[in-house]
C-alpha cells in the first residue's frame, strides 16, 4: 500500500486556520517608527565607534536602524509596510497637498507614510543620513525640536492610530516602535490627566490591533527610569490582572537599552512579530472552556519562495499560480469536490463504477466494494479519518506528577499555549489560576489535542512555566508548554553500549575547569542574536543587488563562528593537559572487537529480464533462489528442484 500521506492529505483551501508556515508569508507586517526629536535626542556627542572625531546623536541612530531594518524587510519580507512619525519637533507637514498624515496632532510629523517598502524610499533616508553624517547638524536643521515643552503622549499615540488607521491593511499584523530618551514627558502641571489621556489613548491603539514595542534609551548621563511614567501607561502582557499590579512597575528592564549601539540588534530580535499558530478552545471540564493561543518557539528561516514573471513587453507582472484537474479522457477541467481518493493496492486493482452505498445498523455509510477492487472515499471521509470526528480543542484528561515526565518523551518541537480574553472573558484569570495551582503542586497536565481541523489528534503534556529573570533582564514568560506525547509505536528500545569512562579524579581537576571558562555567559544562548550564516549571506548579496550596491564578500561576519583566538588564550593549556591525560589512559589503546554480518543477496529479479530469458531459451541460467522469488511474488508454489521450478516458471508465462 502507498504511504499513508500519500492519499489521506487533504488540501482544504476553505479552512481558514493555518496549514502551514505559508501565515507568515500571506500576512503581512506593518511598522510605524515613532521616534522622539526631543534636545536630547538631537544632542551631539563623540562617537566611540569612528576613529575620527565623529559626532552623532540619538536620532540619527534610530533613523539608522529604522533604514536597516527596511533594508533587510525588502529582502525577507516584501510584501510588509514601513512608516515613520516624528514626534517632539517644529517641522508641519505640506498643507498644499493632502497626504496619508496631513490631519496628525500638532507637534507631530510623517516623515515617511506607510507603504510598501521600496528601495527608492529607502534611499531617501540614506541620502538624509549621508548628509547628517557630514554635516552634524543637519537633522536639526531638518527636524527642529520644540523647546519648552513637549507633545502629550496621549496625542502620540493618537497620531499613530490614524496614521495606521489610513495606511495599514486591515488584515495586518500592526505594530509601533516607540523609540525616546525621555522618561517623564508630562513633567510638570497637568501630569495626572496627562497621564490618564496616554494611557486611554494606548488603550483604543491596542483595541484597533496594534502593538506598541517600546525602545528605551538608557545612558549614563540621563539614566532611564520607567517607573517615573511609562510602566504607568504601557499595556503588560502579564497574566496578572491589572489592578493586581500595586508595584507600579510591569514592565521589565530589558526594555532599556543601555547603549544606542545596541538598538539595531534589539529591533532584530522583535522583527518578526509573534503570530500565533491557532487559536481554539480550552476545555477544563464538562461546560467550562476558555480561549487560549499557540505559539511556536522554533520555527526554521529559509530563503524566500521564488516567483515566476510574464515578460508583457513594456513591464513584467508576477505569473499568479492555479493548480486545476483534468480529465485525462474528456481533456476537460474537473469539479475539485468530485475527486475521491483512494489507497494504491497494485497494478491489478481497477475502480469500481458502481459507487453504490449501503447503510449499516450503525448509522454510517458504507459503500460497497467488488472483491480486488479499491475502496474511495471523500474528502470529508478521509478527513473524518484523520480528525475521528473531533473538533479544534484541548480537552484536560488529568493531571500527573511533574518526575513522570522523562526528557525522551518530547519527540517533537512543542508549543507555547497562552490565554485568549478576547474568545472567552475570564480565560486570563482562570488560566493564571491553573498555571499557579500546576507550579505550586509540581504538576504537569494530560490533554487531548486537535490544534486544527485538517490536523490529527494527539495526546500532550501541559508543563507550565513560571515567569523568571535574571540578572541580563531576559525574563521567561509566564504560560504552559504543549508537549506532544510519543505513541507505542514512536518508541525504539536504543542498544545501551557502555564506553569508557575517565577517572572522577581527572575530571574533576581539568575538564571542568576548561568547561568551565568556555561556557556561555549568564548560562543562556541566544539564539536571536545568531542568524544562520548561510541565510545572512544570501540576503546581504540580494540587498545589495536591490540597492545597486557593491557587495565586498570579506566584509560578510558569520556570528556563529567561534572565538578560536579566545579559547585558546582562556583554556589552551588546560585543553592541551586533558589532551594528554587521555593518550596516556590505558583504556584508550584498547580495540573492541566487532564480528561482521553478512549481507544477504539480493535475489529480486525483474518480471522483463525472466519474460526476455523465456523468449530465448535461456532461463536456465537464473539460480534457483531467483525462480522461488519469482514464484513467490507470483502466488506459485516454490518446493521442488530447479527443473520443476523451470517448467513452472515455464508454463506461468506461457498463459500470459
Amino acid at each position: 500500500m502507498a504511504p499513508y500521506d500519500d492519499w489521506n492529505k487533504i488540501d482544504d483551501e476553505d479552512d481558514d486556520e493555518l496549514q502551514d508556515l505559508s501565515i507568515f508569508e500571506s500576512k503581512r507586517d506593518v511598522i510605524l517608527f515613532c521616534i522622539d526629536c526631543s534636545e536630547s535626542m538631537l544632542k551631539l556627542y563623540d562617537d566611540p565607534k569612528y576613529e575620527e572625531s565623529v559626532q552623532t546623536c540619538h536620532l540619527y541612530y534610530a533613523l539608522d536602524a529604522a533604514m536597516q531594518l527596511q533594508k533587510k524587510k525588502i529582502i525577507v519580507g516584501p510584501n510588509d509596510a514601513v512608516g515613520i512619525i516624528l514626534f517632539n519637533t517644529t517641522r508641519q507637514p505640506d498643507s498644499s497637498t493632502k497626504t496619508q498624515g496631513s490631519e496628525i496632532k500638532r507637534g507631530t510629523y510623517l516623515y515617511q507614510p506607510i507603504g510598501p517598502l521600496c528601495a527608492s524610499t529607502t534611499r531617501e533616508l540614506v541620502q538624509l543620513l549621508d548628509a547628517s553624517f557630514e554635516d552634524q547638524g543637519e537633522l536639526r536643521k531638518e527636524f527642529p525640536p520644540l523647546t519648552g515643552k513637549s507633545v502629550p503622549m496621549g496625542d502620540v499615540f493618537t497620531s499613530c492610530n490614524w496614521v495606521l488607521r489610513d495606511g495599514a491593511p486591515k488584515t495586518a499584523t500592526k505594530r509601533v516602535f516607540l523609540i525616546t530618551d525621555e522618561d517623564n514627558p508630562h513633567a510638570g502641571a497637568g501630569y495626572r490627566q496627562l497621564t490618564t489621556s496616554a494611557r486611554t489613548t494606548l488603550i483604543d491603539l491596542t483595541q484597533a490591533g496594534v502593538t506598541v514595542e517600546p525602545f528605551f534609551i538608557n545612558t549614563e548621563e540621563k539614566p532611564f527610569d520607567i517607573t517615573k511614567f511609562y510602566s504607568s501607561v504601557l499595556v503588560s502582557d502579564d497574566l496578572e490582572d491589572d489592578n493586581e499590579q500595586d508595584d507600579g512597575s510591569i514592565l521589565p528592564e530589558s526594555i532599556s537599552i543601555s547603549r544606542i549601539e545596541d538598538l539595531l540588534s534589539q529591533m532584530r530580535i522583535r522583527e518578526v512579530p509573534k503570530r500565533s499558530l491557532f487559536s481554539i478552545p480550552f476545555h477544563l471540564a464538562n461546560g467550562f472552556t476558555i480561549g487560549i493561543k499557540g505559539y511556536g518557539l522554533i520555527t526554521e528561516q529559509k530563503k524566500g519562495s521564488y516567483k515566476y514573471f510574464v515578460d508583457l513587453g513594456d513591464r513584467m507582472e508576477v505569473a499568479t499560480v492555479r493548480t486545476t484537474y483534468v480529465d485525462e479522457d474528456r481533456q476537460a477541467e474537473v469539479d475539485k469536490t468530485k475527486i475521491v481518493y483512494g489507497a494504491d493496492l497494485g497494478t491489478s486493482a481497477t475502480a469500481d463504477d458502481d459507487g453504490n452505498v449501503e447503510e449499516s445498523s450503525q448509522n454510517f455509510s458504507a459503500r460497497g466494494v467488488k472483491a480486488g477492487h479499491r475502496p474511495f472515499y471523500t474528502a470529508e471521509e478521509i478527513r473524518s479519518f484523520r480528525t475521528l470526528g473531533l473538533e479544534p480543542g484541548i480537552k484536560l484528561l488529568g493531571f500527573k506528577d511533574l518526575s513522570e515526565l522523562e526528557f525522551e518523551d518530547n519527540i517533537k518541537h512543542s508549543h507555547f499555549i497562552y490565554p485568549d480574553e478576547m474568545s472567552y472573558s475570564g480565560s486570563k484569570r482562570t488560566f493564571s489560576a491553573l498555571l499557579k495551582s500546576m507550579i505550586k503542586k509540581k504538576k504537569i497536565g494530560l490533554a487531548l489535542v486537535l490544534t486544527r481541523r485538517n490536523a490529527t489528534p494527539m495526546f500532550c503534556a501541559l508543563l507550565p512555566q513560571e515567569e523568571t529573570h535574571d540578572d541580563s533582564g531576559w525574563n521567561d514568560p509566564a504560560g504552559i508548554h504543549l508537549i506532544p506525547l510519543p505513541f507505542a509505536d514512536d518508541m525504539r528500545a536504543a542498544p545501551v553500549d557502555m564506553a569508557f569512562k575517565a577517572t572522577d579524579e581527572d575530571i574533576n581537576a581539568i575538564a571542568c575547569e576548561w568547561i568551565g571558562k568556555l561556557a556561555i555567559k549568564n548560562g543562556s544562548y541566544p539564539p536571536d542574536t545568531y542568524p544562520n550564516p548561510a541565510l545572512a549571506l544570501h540576503n546581504e548579496q540580494l540587498q545589495a543587488s536591490a540597492f545597486r550596491e557593491e557587495y565586498d564578500r570579506s566584509t560578510f561576519k558569520d556570528l556563529t563562528e567561534p572565538p578560536v583566538e579566545a579559547i585558546h588564550k582562556r583554556a589552551g593549556q588546560l585543553m592541551k593537559e586533558w589532551k594528554r591525560l587521555l593518550a596516556n589512559d590505558p583504556s584508550a589503546s584498547i580495540v573492541i572487537a566487532t564480528t561482521g554480518s553478512k549481507r544477504k543477496a539480493d535475489v529480486s529479479v525483474d518480471e522483463a529480464e525472466i519474460k526476455s530469458k523465456h523468449i530465448n531459451g535461456t532461463l536456465a541460467k537464473l539460480r534457483v533462489d531467483q525462480l522461488k522469488e519469482f514464484l513467490k511474488s507470483k502466488g506459485q508454489s516454490t518446493l521442488g528442484k530447479k527443473d520443476e521450478l523451470l517448467e513452472r516458471v515455464s508454463g506461468w508465462l506461457s498463459t500470459r
